[in-house]
């Protein structure tokens, strides 16, 4: 994203590309050379000259005004998130600090807010989606990321990275490609930001599915909606989410899932009641965590592959883990790493001993 001119000129031209003329009410006569609009055609529908818009698709001007964006965003039929990252691509550039941002911490309040959700799960995402803080239930659904190493917290790697996430979403291509849609948004919003530079140079070495969904240029925002799991534990699983952007801290975005069933929301308890026996205890609890815990990250895993081979969980080793029910922040990397404050320990909802046995259903 360091250089705008050469972002607008893609982006324009796959926008443009992607819209048929029946679709803004023009013929589709036979020889046309192009699949989507000619550039004249743009022009006409947003009002402007052709030469202008020739000059702007080509990168030869990097700010409009507030009027022709919308003019543009309208001919080529942008959505609400792709006018916005338009609107950040063209507007006027400070100069900006190249300097990685801070680490971001999550306030104690929402710590505990997240602690009360024992029947939602629920995540704290950063700019780059980092898991920054998340409940046991998530934890539960996806994967233990609160005991992972620093850089094995991020969502959108381990959902292309890692086979157990491909398992699990049960529409796994569309759901990833909406969050690296997502990751386009927020490179457009801090073009500069190195630490997502590096985080897309990284994806894009690895992952073919990556290169090929930042090459569409497709941007989405986080709102609302809902996600099918077939999950290990309890097997079908659909919830409905809520993004919500979080005030004073903007560039967090508190997710919270819900069952979209009765019958859904009796899985989501199943499976907190599974992960709570499964998941050892420790006399730790309410302390710093800043630490990253490799070798608990190797037993919560190891759990959660249990689950997919549909064996037992072993017992518990009371000296491990954080009691169930808790959500924990997750530490800065070891070149960001500083203590953050824990919120103080709350009593743990006692889980029933009939919650039922755990079943694999598919």
């Amino acid at each position: 994203m360091a250089n705008n001119a050469e972002e607008i000129k893609k982006f324009l031209r796959t926008r443009r590309d992607a819209v048929r003329p029946s679709q803004v009410g023009l013929a589709n006569y036979p020889g046309r050379r192009v699949p989507g609009l000619r550039r004249e055609e743009v022009a006409q529908l947003a009002g402007v000259s052709v030469d202008y818009y020739t000059r702007l698709e080509q990168g030869r001007l990097t700010s409009a005004s507030e009027g022709v964006i919308l003019s543009i965003a309208e001919a080529l039929q942008l959505t609400q998130a792709e006018t916005q990252y338009l609107r950040d691509l063209l507007r006027p550039q400070p100069r900006r600090s190249a300097e990685a941002a801070p680490p971001q911490q999550v306030r104690p309040a929402l710590l505990r807010m997240l602690n009360g959700l024992h029947d939602q799960p629920a995540f704290v995402l950063g700019r780059r989606n980092e898991v920054l803080a998340s409940n046991d239930l998530l934890d539960a659904l996806f994967t233990p990321f609160n005991h992972r190493p620093a850089d094995e917290r991020n969502l959108l790697r381990w959902m292309l990275l890692d086979p157990a996430a491909r398992s699990l979403y049960l529409d796994w291509a569309q759901v990833t490609s909406e969050v690296v849609g997502v990751l386009r948004a927020e490179a457009g919003r801090n073009p500069d930001d190195p630490q997502i530079a590096a985080f897309v140079a990284e994806l894009r070495s690895v992952s073919p599915e990556f290169r090929t969904w930042w090459a569409e240029r497709t941007v989405v925002e986080r709102t609302w909606g809902t996600k099918r799991f077939d999950h290990p534990v309890v097997g079908r699983l659909d919830i409905t989410y809520e993004a919500l952007s979080l005030p004073g801290d903007p560039d967090q975005i508190l997710f919270v899932y819900a069952g979209k069933t009765d019958d859904d929301l009796e899985k989501l308890r199943i499976l907190a009641s599974w992960y709570a026996r499964s998941t050892p205890h420790s006399a730790t609890a309410g302390k710093d965590t800043a630490q990253p815990q490799p070798d608990k990250a190797a037993g919560q895993d190891s759990r959660h592959a249990q689950a997919r081979r549909g064996v037992p969980p072993g017992p518990a080793d009371p000296a491990a883990d954080p009691p169930p029910g808790r959500a924990r922040q997750s530490p800065p990397s070891s070149s960001q790493r500083r203590a953050v404050a824990q919120p103080e320990p709350e009593p743990d909802l006692a889980v029933s001993p009939d919650a039922g046995a755990v079943e694999r259903h598919r």
